[in-house]
């Protein structure tokens, strides 16, 4: 189990891009407060997204909640600055994008936002042995990135496990991030390896009875266990 207090976040990828206002709105309702940007550019992923635009369109709507911006880009140095000045508040990059990996984390830190580094399925926890201080937050993808709605690959989640031994080793205080295939089935599992915050778009912004009913789901799951 974490020592840090368990965060539901809601990816935006699953909401109705025609109201992104409306359904952070309806989260806000439901008392989540943590939101997950995924930022895709046709390269690094195949699918395309929204820009930093989105954010600061969103900012005035959950004016005290955490944007946590998650580029799935080729180049995150370029578009970090950016996002920054839209208002992000948590800024996570992939570190098979990144070529500079400590300088662009030391970077994101410098603008007053949490850094994070992203991992693929296939990716260890090798290329972050020399950069544990600069880090805020590990983001562990449980499916391949690029798609919402894919099947959890339980195989990833184990390095949930891993992170959490390693943070307790060590003394540090990175959370731990979950994206892909997160639901009531997959959660409690989760959080007993020590997953800090739950990124979930069909289970939170998909829900038929709308983000409210998916948290309670979600927040019971993980109660429940």
């Amino acid at each position: 189990m974490s020592p840090n207090p368990l965060i539901l976040s809601p990816s935006l990828l699953a909401a109705d891009f025609g109201d992104f206002a409306g359904a952070v709105r309806r989260c806000a309702e439901a008392g989540i407060d943590w939101y997950h940007f995924d930022v895709m550019d046709g390269h690094f992923v195949p699918n395309l997204t929204f820009g930093a635009g989105v954010v600061r369109a969103l900012r005035p709507v959950a004016a005290d909640a955490c944007f946590d911006v998650h580029l799935m880009v080729t180049n995150p140095d370029a578009h970090v600055a950016g996002f920054v000045d839209a208002g992000a508040n948590a800024i996570t990059i992939h570190v098979e994008a990144a070529v500079h990996l400590q300088r662009t984390l030391s970077t994101i830190r410098a603008a007053g936002c949490l850094a994070g580094v992203a991992l693929n399925p296939a990716t260890g926890l090798e290329p972050l042995a020399y950069v544990w201080d600069d880090i805020d937050l590990v983001l562990v993808m449980t499916v391949n990135p690029g798609f919402g709605g894919q099947a959890f690959l339980p195989s990833a989640a184990r390095k949930v496990a891993e992170l959490d031994a390693l943070r307790r080793e060590r003394g540090l205080s990175f959370r731990i991030s979950v994206d892909g295939g997160v639901d009531p089935r997959t959660a409690p599992g989760l959080v007993a390896d020590g997953a800090d915050v739950l990124v979930a778009g069909t289970a939170l912004m998909g829900h038929p009875a709308g983000p409210g009913a998916g948290l309670a789901a979600l927040r019971e799951s993980v109660v429940s266990r």
